[in-house]
């Protein structure tokens, strides 16, 4: 298991494929995602069509959770967001950024 940590300032799929790529892993299972993010774009799919996704931003500080994959190098993950109001938002993950907070990928290769 190896631990990639997004800091301050960065985008965590960036970071996440980035680090990947450094450690010379093209597959590997995220069974852990946490930490916090200041904004992000989230998708789901639509109802009346299950190919086409729908992606909102969220401009607001969320509490994350998820899980993904690494495939062939490329970065999946699917998050629980939490919101002010304990609100949440959920869906695949297409960006996020790290300001004040951090976000932590536990990663299995494979």
């Amino acid at each position: 298991m190896f631990v990639i940590e997004v800091p301050s300032g960065a985008e965590v799929l960036e970071t996440v494929a980035a680090e990947a790529k450094q450690r010379g892993v093209t597959d590997a299972a995220i069974v852990s995602l946490i930490g916090a993010v200041e904004g992000c774009a989230v998708s789901t799919m639509a109802l009346d069509d299950p190919l086409k996704d729908t992606i909102t931003e969220y401009k607001q500080p969320l509490e994350l959770s998820g899980t993904g994959e690494i495939r062939d190098g490329n970065v999946h993950i699917h998050v629980v967001l939490g919101s002010e109001g304990n609100q949440t938002i959920s869906g695949h993950l297409h960006s996020a950024h790290v300001k004040t907070f951090f976000v932590r990928a536990y990663c299995v290769s494979l």
